[in-house]
């Protein structure tokens, strides 16, 4: 199933932060293919680099939110955001929405560092923060239907099935991941994945209040 919509009848906000984050996402990557290795090496998050000296490599924390390794993963985290982030955002209001994005992506960094401590492969994308998007939606709009495409055309799947299965695939390749013997060859961080969905899980009950509105039922 390839997500390619959802329903935004509800939304009450324009969604400014959620189009400048992926603007700013792109315009990076642009820096980025400019700047090439040197560039992706002193901005990356490196988590060896980062035990050693945590002040002096503080910055890629953030910086390395807005890189990304290539077209496709540019455009997946890019298409995800643009589906599921402007609902949340509408919900949580510009400025929380900002603070949640960028905390669920610290939250993904560290949920790898955890694992890769003496890591020099760079570590990069928005994976992580738009993970934790995934975790608020689905918490949010748990009956919201996505359209997704597949074989048999365009189709309407709730959101709980479609999250859901993207959350699992991603857990059991985690889990699947360290307990491999691997070398520090690079791959998915799927440990970043889980991190940051399960953040964006647990900080929407802080942050998403009191809505009047019901939840959508959608047919």
């Amino acid at each position: 199933m390839f997500p390619i919509g959802d329903d935004n009848s509800d939304r009450k906000i324009f969604p400014i932060v959620t189009y400048a984050l992926i603007a700013l996402n792109v315009l990076f990557f642009f820096v980025e293919l400019g700047g090439g290795d040197a560039f992706i090496q002193k901005w990356a998050f490196v988590p060896a680099r980062f035990v050693a000296n945590p002040v002096a490599d503080s910055l890629t924390l953030f910086t390395a939110m807005f890189m990304h390794a290539g077209w496709l993963h540019l455009g997946g985290n890019m298409l995800y955001l643009w589906i599921f982030g402007d609902n949340v955002e509408d919900r949580f209001g510009h400025v929380k929405f900002l603070i949640f994005y960028l905390v669920c992506g610290l939250a993904a960094t560290f949920a790898q560092l955890a694992f890769n401590l003496e890591s020099t492969i760079p570590n990069l994308g928005a994976s992580g923060a738009v993970a934790g998007v995934l975790g608020a939606y689905i918490l949010l709009f748990p009956r919201a239907k996505i359209k997704v495409l597949q074989r048999g055309g365009v189709m309407q799947v709730p959101a709980l099935i479609v999250i859901g299965l993207w959350f699992v695939l991603q857990l059991f390749s985690g889990v699947g991941s360290i307990a491999a013997t691997t070398t520090d060859t690079g791959g998915v961080a799927y440990m970043a994945h889980i991190g940051g969905f399960v953040a964006g899980f647990a900080l929407t009950f802080l942050l998403r209040g009191s809505d009047p509105r019901p939840n959508p039922r959608h047919t």
